[in-house]
């Protein structure tokens, strides 16, 4: 790619927290993702050229903006004079809680990377990516960048320093997508939980997390399920999406292994061991949506593995 003068890169949407694993689990999708294409120039500035699909909402200014910023940073760390011109094509809708500005993010620094033939390592370009998220939210959260730049599903086992940990997941394990016309705002959604967690609901959680690790690593789908229950975010964020529980139980009803919110929401995602049942689950939370007079776009594939792909 070093000898290119422009290159395509797909980044996947991501689905953070995964119900118990606040702030620490994420996995990516196949579909929705974010495109740019990365040109060089013969100057020496960064420029975006171009945002498509987000309804003018998002700067252009490079230096506020989740696709630059981890460009410029890379280029810094490198010390690399490289006059780039960004275009960015949006496949998904923002404020979604889908990782929207982490495929920015990693699309940018990934674009990069391979453009110039570094070829540096995801935990090498992983930081990058987190600027993006700084100025995305205001925190270098890596729950949507790191399974978004990595692909499948992640831990963040700690970060300071910053471990990421791939987990083994089964094969065939697809993922249901519903985004519905509302808005959450992430602030609402930090707001909203508990300062402080009894011990009791702690220990909880800290088993549902550790059997959901297991049972991914184990292909027990049956423990994934079981695992599959938030008790510290999901109760107090469920009130700011109409009709959450509901379209939770429609999607176990048609056959999810386990449903949440995914990332602040307000999207929420099922999983489930087959395309059939993926499909049916997301017609079905759809429709539960519809019932009470909100629209919504859905999404169904399997789990990423791959991460982002410099596209043809």
């Amino acid at each position: 790619m070093a000898g290119s003068d422009s290159i395509r890169v797909f980044a996947p949407a991501t689905v953070a927290n995964v119900t118990c694993g606040f702030d620490v689990l994420g996995f990516a999708v196949n579909n929705p993702g974010d495109e740019i294409v990365l040109r060089k120039t013969n100057t020496d500035k960064i420029v975006i050229k171009a945002i498509h699909g987000d309804g003018g909402r998002l700067t252009l200014d490079p230096n506020f903006n989740t696709v630059s910023i981890p460009v410029i940073k890379y280029l810094e760390k490198y010390g690399i004079k490289q006059g780039l011109e960004i275009e960015l094509f949006k496949h998904m809708p923002l404020g979604s809680g889908l990782g929207s500005s982490a495929a920015s993010s990693v699309a940018g620094v990934f674009a990069v990377d391979k453009l110039l033939g570094l070829n540096k390592t995801v935990e090498e370009m992983l930081p990058f990516a987190m600027e993006g998220e700084l100025i995305a939210c205001g925190a270098a959260h890596a729950d949507n960048v790191a399974p978004c730049l990595y692909g499948g599903f992640v831990l963040v086992r700690s970060y300071n320093p910053l471990e990421i940990v791939r987990i083994n997941t089964p094969k065939g394990m697809y993922c249901s997508l519903v985004h519905p016309h509302v808005e959450v705002q992430t602030k609402d959604a930090r707001n909203a939980l508990p300062k402080e967690i009894p011990l009791g609901t702690a220990v909880t959680q800290w088993g549902n997390v550790a059997g959901l690790v297991v049972g991914l690593m184990k292909s027990d789908f049956g423990l994934i399920g079981r695992s599959m229950q938030d008790v510290v975010a999901e109760p107090a964020r469920a009130g700011l999406i109409p009709g959450f529980y509901s379209v939770k139980e429609s999607a176990l009803h048609a056959g999810a292994i386990g449903a949440g919110i995914s990332g602040s929401g307000p999207s929420i995602f099922a999983l489930s061991d087959s395309l059939d049942k993926a499909n049916k689950i997301a017609e079905a939370m759809a429709a539960a949506f519809k019932k009470i007079g909100i629209g919504s776009e859905t999404y169904v594939s399997e789990v990423n593995h791959q991460g982002p792909v410099v596209m043809g």
